[in-house]
């Protein structure tokens, strides 16, 4: 006979860890599935100062690492593979991977988010060509370079902020005339004299055939285009919820992102999402823990209740 776990937690983010680390505390068999990295899309961030109690030194990976070995400690399991289907309706729910069948009394989807596209031209023909999406990733391949970056919301100003310990300038090119990001970080922004800005602008197209050399920058005011040379160019325009799998299944608003109640319940019982792929007002390490410590609770509560 197959083996049911108490709660199966797709994706292995700091919501995913969270629940995993709250419903291993409460005494459930509780098992973590994640295709790529655990930390998810923190372990691309370099320095994280707005988590309580991190330290000077924390950085994405060093902060998932520890949720990932402190949950381990009080007995999550964890397993590298890909979800490919799920069976969420009656009371055990199944959940079809790459190399295994996995069953489970709850789910928690915890599956995240992922960078969205500019959608200018020859985007992904340069994207890893001078294009990229983290720049704690690839920040070091530009050093005393020019580079790009496409946003004005928080995390476009991290970044270029971040990419000033690198790059020679760092030009923000944003579709309004005022940044969206934290009052903190704006006004660290504008006191940087690496951090150049395009305002009222947005990005047509890349250029370059084998390696990015440039874009192609048009006003929205005016329409006038200008090419400007950039050896990189970072795109922070927002993110897309990772809930194809999940389609048809539960309650999505327009955008893919899943409807939670307040204690995370989708509108199958036994069914919770938390982080980054559900619809919330911020996303952000603290509250995407936060999620999964109450999907955990609200699963076990359900679980109790089927004894």
């Amino acid at each position: 006979m197959a083996h049911i776990y108490d709660t199966i937690i797709i994706g292995g983010g700091p919501a995913g860890l969270s629940a995993g680390l709250y419903a291993s505390r409460s005494r459930m068999d509780t098992l973590i599935i994640e295709k790529a990295k655990y930390g998810g899309q923190v372990t691309t961030t370099d320095e994280i100062e707005n988590y309580p109690g991190s330290t000077e030194d924390t950085t994405g990976s060093s902060l998932s690492e520890r949720m990932r070995k402190q949950a381990e400690e009080f007995g999550t399991k964890f397993v590298k593979d890909e979800v490919q289907e799920v069976q969420l309706e009656g009371s055990v729910k199944v959940i079809k991977c790459r190399k295994e069948t996995y069953e489970a009394k709850t789910i928690i989807i915890a599956t995240g988010a992922n960078p969205r596209l500019s959608g200018f031209k020859n985007e992904n023909e340069l994207r890893g060509k001078g294009i990229s999406y983290c720049a704690t990733c690839d920040a070091d391949f530009f050093t005393d370079l020019d580079v790009a970056v496409i946003g004005g919301g928080d995390s476009a100003i991290t970044e270029a902020i971040y990419l000033t310990k690198f790059a020679e300038t760092v030009t923000v090119i944003h579709r309004r005339d005022s940044l969206r990001a934290a009052k903190s970080l704006q006004e660290k922004a504008f006191a940087n004299p690496k951090i150049k800005f395009i305002w009222d602008s947005v990005v047509d197209e890349a250029i370059g055939d084998e390696i990015l050399e440039g874009l192609v920058v048009r006003n929205v005011k005016t329409g006038e285009k200008t090419n400007v040379k950039f050896d990189g160019c970072f795109v922070f325009v927002g993110y897309n919820p990772i809930s194809q799998l999940f389609e048809g299944k539960i309650n999505m608003d327009k955008k893919g992102y899943i409807i939670t109640d307040e204690d995370m319940r989708v509108n199958i019982p036994g069914v919770y999402a938390a982080g980054d792929v559900r619809v919330k007002s911020l996303r952000q390490i603290i509250t995407a823990a936060a999620d999964g410590a109450i999907a955990a609770t609200t699963a076990e509560a359900y679980i109790s209740t089927l004894h």
